[in-house]
């Protein structure tokens, strides 16, 4: 008979975890960088969150999936209009403050692939719903059946 090994903590890189709690990795504490991150500390950060971790959410530098979401565009918008660095939260109120044409621009095509999305997810949706109808119909009409 073996004996059960006891459960290890699953670990992650610091990148990873930077991704998950939505930080720019360069912008964090040099231990947090240098060491790997447990799950039970992922899941502690995000519960309580360090001040460091406040600080840097509220202000900045931002990771661009967080620039694009605060600006309303896409991560490709963004490389487009040449935004390639982290931006902090003043620099994401200045540039919406701004409103320079590509930002206008990128806002619209956003909105646009949002509405398509929309559209196929109601365009399947009611696809599934007739063929469930017409399956639900022919069960009921099988031969042998009263």
């Amino acid at each position: 008979m073996t004996t059960p090994k006891p459960k290890t903590s699953q670990t992650m890189k610091p990148a990873t975890a930077a991704k998950k709690l939505g930080i720019y990795l360069a912008a964090t504490p040099a231990e947090f960088q240098a060491g790997v991150v447990s799950r039970d500390e992922l899941n502690a950060m995000q519960a309580e969150p360090p001040q460091w971790l406040v600080d840097l959410r509220r202000n900045g530098p931002h990771p661009r999936q967080v620039v694009a979401a605060r600006l309303g565009v896409s991560v490709t918008g963004l490389g487009r209009a040449g935004i390639s660095e982290a931006l902090t939260t003043e620099q994401i109120d200045a540039l919406r403050e701004e409103d320079p044409e590509w930002l206008r621009r990128e806002r619209t095509t956003q909105a646009e692939v949002r509405k398509e999305a929309q559209r196929v997810k109601d365009a399947e949706a009611k696809a599934a719903s007739v063929k469930a109808a017409r399956e639900a119909g022919k069960a009921a009409h099988k031969p042998g059946r009263k």
